[in-house]
């Protein structure tokens, strides 16, 4: 790696939703198995790097907003991808280098807002094989 920390933004709501396991049915119970999955990613990172995953709605039991195994956790108040961007932005200044954040999510709506803050975007699929590797 470069030196440069590196922060994994996770959009849950549409993580979760990419896979038709029945998710709808237990929403918290979804999300606290992306955390686990997310967790064991955490795990492999480069010291610095980090996951920072959103939760929305019901599926905010699934934590209480502060870490979950090493993954930080923000419970949205209201809006997940306001949120997620509100995290983006914050992540950038932290680490003051475009490209350092990551954001994981299929919305196009929230990639036109993430991208010209100076994030990189990947959909779900990614983050599955990520998550899938040795």
């Amino acid at each position: 790696m470069d030196g440069v920390d590196r922060v994994i933004v996770v959009d849950a709501a549409n993580v979760v939703g990419s896979r038709p396991d029945g998710w709808w049915r237990d929403r918290a119970g979804a999300a606290r198995r992306l955390l686990g999955e997310l967790a064991g990613l955490q795990g492999r990172l480069p010291e610095g790097d980090s996951v920072v995953v959103v939760l929305e709605g019901a599926a905010k039991g699934a934590a209480d907003g502060t870490e979950y195994e090493g993954v930080r956790v923000v419970l949205a108040e209201g809006s997940g991808d306001d949120t997620i961007v509100e995290v983006t932005a914050a992540e950038l200044a932290r680490t003051s280098n475009t490209g350092s954040v990551t954001v994981v999510t299929a919305d196009r709506g929230l990639r036109s807002r993430v991208e010209p803050l100076g994030a990189t975007t990947v959909g779900p699929t990614w983050l599955r094989e990520q998550l899938s590797a040795p």
